[in-house]
């Protein structure tokens, strides 16, 4: 059995594309995406919750306010790389793990088992990253 808690933000973004396959999305574009962080568990802590919400949500809203109104072609970290919805899907997954490894999302946290993150793209298009914490 597994438990699943699950909050949301959104980002809006410019970038580009690199390579044939893009067509026009070669071209500087923006994109607003929701993103909705997913924390998975097999047992409940003491409390009986996953991770605490609102700290789950205020991590959130750090990181994609870290990425919001930014060109990702000029960040230094996404340099030489696509910034696919599948890349931006990892890059927020493994934001949120470096958190719950440095103790930011509580003590509950430390039960997780897996951090799912999914940028919808709209409302037929999205995609998803899921890793181990």
């Amino acid at each position: 059995m597994t438990f699943t808690v699950t909050v949301r933000d959104h980002i809006m973004i410019a970038h580009s594309f690199t390579g044939e396959m893009f067509g026009p999305a070669q071209r500087l574009h923006g994109a607003t995406f929701v993103v909705d962080a997913s924390f998975r568990a097999s047992e409940l802590d003491s409390d009986g919750v996953v991770v605490d919400i609102g700290l789950a949500s205020e991590v959130l809203a750090e990181i994609t306010g870290a990425l919001t109104y930014r060109n990702l072609d000029d960040e230094p970290e996404f340099a030489g790389v696509n910034t696919t919805t599948e890349r931006l899907c990892q890059v927020i997954a493994d934001r949120l793990a470096e958190r719950v490894a440095d103790g930011r999302l509580g003590a509950s946290a430390a039960r997780l088992s897996s951090i799912e993150v999914t940028l919808h793209e709209s409302h037929i298009a999205w995609a998803s990253y899921e890793r181990e914490v």
